[in-house]
Parts: structure tokens; sequence; C-alpha cells
């Protein structure tokens, strides 16, 4: 029999809307899960066992009462620790904000609240989302790293703890933790979801992340969370399409491109080849796979990515840095001493450049539905001090460009590997349709020890 933490976000709505289970039974169920299993993971900082089983006897009471139900009604969701709440500690892992308690919700929380869902707790993150390690652990394999930044969002969703999960991507940092916990990671256009309340790293790369196990309970939290939001100055005023009609429209055979060039070179042979496994059978599978080639302005992005990412970073934590810098961990120290550091023409001519990349990646998308590419460069690494490379992830973060990875295999070692696709900006529904696709052709359902 299944019990109501092994239910995707969608398969728990349905079930609460049908009266087969109650907010209450879900809550429950997810709850003794964090406390079987946390000890050893550290995926959480913080969960307020009152104040969530309040809230699902709200919604019960909703149900009960024939009040509008949203599209996530009584189904908790987990926030990476940068997200506000009003009234819960909202620490970045940090301590310089230790002792913050935000008088407001991240506009991603009210709107969660708004389609009925329930805050579950805050998540562990790096120290503001950077690249010091924080101490969850991979399920697959506690001696290597479970990524980062999002690391305590990633590990809730693939151990059961919940369906779903908050991260934030400026490098990688939601879509390569999902890749080494083997579940499904999506960064959407940059714009599309608003970052409003969210504790910055770099205000022009900074991105929303969701993390779930399957790709159409990807599209169910972008639905919800979509739109413009008026105290977000990068927040699109693009239209929100109805994702999950979009990707059933493109649920069929996509056209594929196959980027091979620094993926391909700086894979281990072990992840090309399987990358290459991966393309031969979504072609035996019916899509088109064919070779492109990256444009010209690739080969700075990198470099772009971190500059505008460390001056970015610097600018918010000036203050606090000039009074508290012995706070802060090596790695981000490091980060905003050298972001202090760059001269303001660079600054701006990296600017100048993400603009030609952007749109340079996006005419490389002409003719293709979507482009493909290993998720990461290896497995997750067995090393507790890194949080993996984001070399895979950070092209899109720096274009804007919307981008997801699912799960696709084993490697020997038994780690999970996953693919990366990516699409033209606020082409999401293409790109979940043929995510959509991929999974259900490629039929790879990995679970780490704990769950099974």
């Amino acid at each position: 029999m299944v019990q109501p933490h092994e239910l995707s976000v969608a398969r728990s709505a349905e079930a609460i809307r049908q009266g087969r289970i109650s907010p209450v039974e879900l809550a429950q169920s997810l709850l003794g899960r964090i406390d079987d299993l946390d000890q050893d993971l550290q995926a959480w900082v913080t969960i307020d066992r009152e104040d969530v089983l309040s809230a699902a006897k709200d919604r019960e009471e909703d149900l009960k009462s024939g009040r509008p139900t949203g599209l996530i009604h009584g189904v908790p969701v987990g926030l990476k620790d940068i997200f506000y709440t009003e009234g819960m500690k909202t620490t970045a892992c940090s301590r310089i904000y230790a002792d913050f308690v935000p008088e407001y919700d991240a506009t991603c929380v009210t709107k969660i609240k708004a389609a009925g869902g329930i805050v579950l707790g805050k998540a562990v993150t790096t120290e503001f989302a950077t690249s010091d390690p924080s101490p969850t652990r991979n399920p697959w394999n506690p001696a290597h790293t479970p990524g980062g930044s999002s690391s305590g969002s990633a590990v809730a969703v693939a151990t059961q703890m919940c369906s779903a999960a908050l991260g934030s991507q400026t490098g990688g940092s939601t879509c390569r933790p999902a890749a080494y916990n083997g579940i499904v990671g999506l960064k959407a256009t940059y714009g599309r979801i608003s970052r409003y309340g969210v504790v910055p790293v770099s205000w022009s790369l900074d991105t929303v992340g969701i993390l779930v196990r399957t790709v159409d309970d990807a599209a169910t939290m972008l639905q919800v969370m979509s739109g413009h939001d008026f105290n977000d100055p990068g927040s699109s005023a693009q239209p929100v399409p109805d994702f999950l009609e979009e990707m059933k429209s493109s649920d069929r055979p996509p056209r594929i491109g196959l980027l091979s060039g620094f993926f391909r070179d700086h894979s281990t042979n072990d992840v090309w080849q399987h990358t290459q496994e991966v393309a031969q059978k979504l072609a035996q599978a019916g899509a088109v796979v064919e070779d492109v080639q990256l444009p010209p302005s690739f080969a700075s992005c990198h470099s772009c990515q971190r500059i505008v990412m460390n001056v970015e970073c610097a600018s918010f934590h000036q203050e606090f840095f000039r009074d508290r810098a012995d706070e802060y961990g090596a790695r981000i120290r490091s980060s905003i001493e050298t972001g202090m550091l760059v001269p303001g023409v660079d600054y701006l001519k990296a600017q100048r450049l993400r603009r030609v990349f952007r749109q340079e990646m996006t005419d490389m998308l002409t003719g293709y539905d979507v482009v493909l590419t290993p998720a990461t460069p290896a497995p997750a690494p067995k090393d507790l001090n890194t949080t993996g490379d984001a070399a895979f992830q950070s092209p899109w973060t720096s274009s804007g460009l919307p981008s997801i990875v699912i799960p696709s295999g084993l490697s020997d070692d038994g780690l999970p590997l996953g693919i990366q696709i990516a699409a033209r900006p606020w082409q999401e529904g293409i790109m979940l349709g043929a995510a959509g696709w991929a999974q259900k052709a490629l039929g790879v359902n990995i679970t780490p020890p704990q769950n099974r």
C-alpha cells in the first residue's frame, strides 16, 4: 500500500480533492518521515510542527465547507531557508541572519498559500546560497556531496520528506543538486517567478528553482508561482500560459539539439558515454536528435557569470561585511572580497557580453524544441568540502534561458546520473513537454536506499 509521503504533488492534491486522504494525514506522514530520516541527513533547519498541522486542519476545513481550493490544496512544500516567511526564522544558514524573522512572506510563499499549499519548513542551504558546503548528507552515499546550494531541498524531495521544495539558482544551485540526488530540478526563464522576499546572491542572475520528483510536478509548481510582481524589478510581464496544457500539446517526440563541444570535453568518459546512450534511446523512441554547435559567445559565459555574481554579492553584503567579515564562511568571504576588487568597467562589459550570449543561445535553438546536455560533468564527488561543479548549469543561468534536469540512470558506483534539457526564453511549456516525453521514453525510476 502506497503511503501518503510517497505521493507526488499532483497525486497528493488529487487524493485530497477526492477525499482519499486528508491534508492532516499527509502532513503527519511527512512529519513522521522527517522524524525517521533527518537526524542522519540534516536536510531541515526549521520545522514548526504545530503550524504545519494547524494549516493542514485549516485546509481540511476548507474542503468540508466547500470553499474554493487551489492547484496544490493541502500539499506541504519545503522552502530553502532564504525565502521570507512571516513570523518564522529565515536564517540563510548564516550567523549574520541567525535571528532574522521576516515580517512578510516572499511572493512565492504567498502564491503557494493562495493555491492551498502548506509551508512544511525551512530546508538547509549553503551559507547565503553560495559555495561553503552545508551539513546535509547525500542519501545515495553520505561520503559524497549532495550538491548545493539547495542541498536540503533536494535531499528532502529525494527521500520523500516532501514532494516539492523551493530552491534557487545563481550558478547551478537547483539543477546540480537535483542531478546528484536523482530528482527533477527546474530553473525557469529569468523573470518568470518573482524573487521578492528571497535573500539575494545576485539580482541579475538569481532565479527561483523547483525541486520535485516528476516533470508533471515541476509544471504544477511553475503554474502556481509564475507571474509578474511589481515588487521585483526583474519580474517579467510576459503572459503566463497554462503550462500543463502546453506540456500535453508538446508531449510528442521532440526535435533535440545535442550539445557536445564544451559539455563533451568537460565530462568524464562515463558521463559522456551515458549521455550519448540516452540520446540514442530518445532517437529510437522517435525524437530527431542532431548535433548543434555552441555560439562564439559561449567562450566567455562562465567568466561573465562569475564577475557579475561576485560584484552583486559584494554589493548586497557590503554593510554586514564591514563589521562582521569574520562571521562569514571562507568561500563566500572570498567571493565578496573578489567582487569588491572588480572595476566597474569590467562589470559592465560582463553584462553587455551576457546580452549577446542570451541572443546567440536563443538563435542556436532555432529549429529545435530543446537542446540536450549531461546534467553534470560527473556524478556527485566524493568530497564533503565541495558542492560540485556548476559549469553545466551556469550558461543557462547567465543567459536566463529555462532548463530542467531529469534523472537518466545510475553510475557504476550507484550514484544518480541526469540529463539537462533547455529551451528558448518563455518556452517552459515546450521544454516541460519534451522533458516529460523523455522521462517516459527512458523509463528511469531510481530511488535512494532510504526509500526502498
